[in-house]
């Protein structure tokens, strides 16, 4: 076999290689994501322990449960404890995120 098929073989496997990394880290851990926005419900909230905190950190992650009014995926996102205080299970608005980092939530005000 000619060292030049050789040769683009392994360019090939790198190129998809190379690609394959960039395509997950974009889709899958939201690095140079863009920021979106959704018009989501609130399903559901949960505190978690975090066993042997450090010094510096929170003893308890808070996550948000959130699934968009359209239809479409249930998503995760960890807030600040204001965020997790501040919203409850059936609240309605619009979600801002990046990957899947939590920028913000404008809660719908209800009309009565």
């Amino acid at each position: 076999m000619p060292i030049s098929v050789i040769l683009l073989v392994v360019a090939l496997l790198v190129i998809a290689g190379v690609y394959f990394l960039l395509t997950y880290q974009k889709h899958m851990l939201g690095h140079g994501a863009e920021e979106r926005t959704i018009d989501i419900r609130i399903l559901d909230k949960q505190s978690v322990t975090i066993p042997n905190p450090q010094q510096n950190q929170e003893p308890e992650e808070y996550w948000l449960y959130v699934e968009p009014i359209e239809g479409g995926p249930k998503r995760e996102f960890q807030v600040g404890i204001h965020y997790y205080h501040a919203l409850q299970p059936g609240d309605c608005g619009t979600l801002t995120y990046r990957g899947l980092d939590f920028i913000h939530f404008a809660k719908l005000q209800r009309v009565q």
